[in-house]
């Protein structure tokens, strides 16, 4: 059978979609692939505080400055940091640890434009999927650190609000750096999604806003000081049910 004869049948819809539906088959074994490679390469950073922030950052900017000493800081604390992985604040995060005493932990994502691996990475995780890298980001997290960022930045934000208060993970600090940054952002939570009913007024109690790196940390010891900060077996199950 000639190419111009064959062409017609492999065009075909049928076999099209057919084709389509064995290639979403087999991507789920990629999936699973990922989960465990990522799950086993990271059991070992315990505690780990992700910190996450713009990638558009410049490195003599404040913002990549302060978060390059609050990083150092919790390293030199014992924390392992996890970070995107990428340029800007990211990198500063994994600048910050690098040089501390715990490790430093790259979550990368592969990406058409803008991401690019950072040189301050002990530990680098590739993903290809952003949903298995941002279950990595909760699963593996004592505290969040949100520095200044984008839409990435926000949607990392409020996995981790949505999660904590539907009670799919653990409480854990979630702290915003930079005061004026955040100001509208909090207010609006306040006048509007409160003031109409679209989240609960205690809800906001799951944010602190903190300005200066020393408060960040003893925030977070703060937080575990009276319980430490091994898992109980009702909180590992909820890790497990991510």
């Amino acid at each position: 059978m000639s190419l111009s004869e064959k062409l017609p049948k492999i065009l075909d819809p049928g076999v099209l979609a057919q084709s389509y539906r064995a290639r979403e088959s087999w991507r789920v074994f990629e999936i699973m692939a990922e989960f465990v490679e990522a799950t086993e390469r990271l059991q070992a950073i315990q505690p780990a505080v992700s910190l996450f922030g713009s990638a558009r950052t410049p490195r003599d900017h404040p913002y990549y400055k302060l978060t390059e000493e609050i990083s150092r800081l919790l390293s030199d604390s014992g924390f392992s940091v996890i970070s995107g992985g990428g340029p800007g604040i990211m990198e500063a995060a994994n600048k910050g640890a690098y040089y501390g005493k715990s490790p430093s932990v790259g979550l990368n994502i592969q990406l058409p434009h803008e991401q690019h691996g950072n040189p301050y990475q002990d530990v680098s995780q590739t993903f290809r999927h952003f949903f298995a890298r941002k279950v990595m980001f909760v699963k593996n997290a004592t505290a969040y650190v949100v520095m200044p960022g984008g839409f990435g930045t926000l949607d990392e934000l409020s996995e981790a609000l949505t999660l904590i208060q539907t009670g799919k993970s653990r409480k854990m600090p979630i702290i915003l750096v930079g005061s004026s940054f955040w100001a509208g952002m909090v207010d609006w939570f306040r006048q509007t999604l409160v003031s109409e009913g679209m989240i609960g007024a205690d809800d906001l109690d799951l944010i602190q806003v903190i300005d200066e790196p020393k408060a960040v940390v003893d925030a977070i010891f703060k937080f575990y000081e009276t319980r430490g900060f091994e898992m109980s077996p009702t909180e590992r199950e909820m890790q497990f049910s991510l």
